[in-house]
């Protein structure tokens, strides 16, 4: 079976959420499986599937310039900073993987789990459930540990969802490089959380490293915080190529065009965002 890696990319979340459908599409074709890493601009509300739209606080949103999509995944919602979040997705076919979920998720988390092992930071699968704090944010539901990592001290650090087509599976997480509890609850209608509620539950792979406000390179200077994070993104791709066997690869013409159709015929619209209406069925 052949794998791309698709290096990191910014895409707002209409985008980024459709390019995991075109490469569904592509391996369910007989095409190569992906595993990809993205970034996204600008920062983006996206809904799980069942997320009631009515949680949502619109003006917040568009007052901070907040993209605010839904995914096809279950969970609650997460507030994906352009800074603070690392997205990563493995589309892969379905019939080369275990059929158990938890089995699946497993196996996929492998390569994450490794890099973050080897910018030295102490992640794993939850040692144990955790009661919901407040289930309409992704981060603040009950602990699963069957597909929630959390750092050193307990506090979750990733959020992972899966859902599968006929022919493809796709898994996607959000990776906490930094965690902004008041930009991520902002993003609700009056949430019964405090800030300190939010950081007692959540943490960021940032808190698990030291650095210098600057760093002097051969190439000039540069802030220390994106370095660490440029780290942690270069980790994550080594290691899901390793873990794949892939080849640097990029999006064909077509996929572009498609994902084009894809984000604007129902990932962009009202229908699917507020009413979790699929447009394109």
């Amino acid at each position: 079976m052949d794998w791309r890696l698709i290096p990191e990319e910014m895409h707002d979340g209409p985008m980024a959420m459709a390019f995991d459908e075109v490469a569904a599409e592509t391996v369910a074709a007989g095409g190569p499986a992906t595993v990809r890493l993205y970034r996204w601009l600008p920062s983006t509300l996206s809904l799980g599937y069942g997320t009631d739209a009515d949680v949502v606080d619109w003006d917040f949103c568009e007052e901070q310039n907040i993209t605010v999509t839904r995914r096809p995944t279950g969970g609650g919602a997460i507030y994906h900073d352009t800074t603070g979040d690392v997205a990563y997705s493995i589309i892969a076919p379905a019939d080369e993987y275990p059929g158990d979920v938890t089995e699946c998720y497993r196996e996929f988390m492998e390569p994450i789990l490794d890099a973050f092992d080897a910018c030295d930071i102490d992640v794993s699968f939850a040692d144990e459930e955790r009661e919901a704090i407040w289930s309409p944010a992704c981060y603040l539901r009950a602990v699963d540990p069957a597909h929630d990592l959390t750092g050193p001290d307990g506090r979750k650090i990733a959020g992972n969802a899966q859902y599968r087509t006929r022919d493809a599976i796709v898994q996607h997480g959000s990776l906490t490089f930094d965690a902004d509890a008041e930009k991520h609850l902002g993003c609700f209608e009056d949430p019964p959380v405090t800030t300190e509620q939010f950081e007692e539950r959540v943490c960021g792979a940032v808190e698990s490293v030291e650095y210098d406000e600057t760093v002097e390179t051969g190439l000039g200077t540069f802030g220390g915080y994106d370095l660490q994070r440029s780290r942690l993104v270069a980790e994550l791709e080594d290691a899901l190529a390793e873990w794949a066997g892939a080849e640097r690869g990029e999006w064909t013409d077509a996929e572009r065009e498609r994902a084009k159709e894809i984000s604007g015929g129902k990932y962009r619209t009202d229908e699917w965002v507020r009413e979790r209406n699929d447009p394109l069925g």
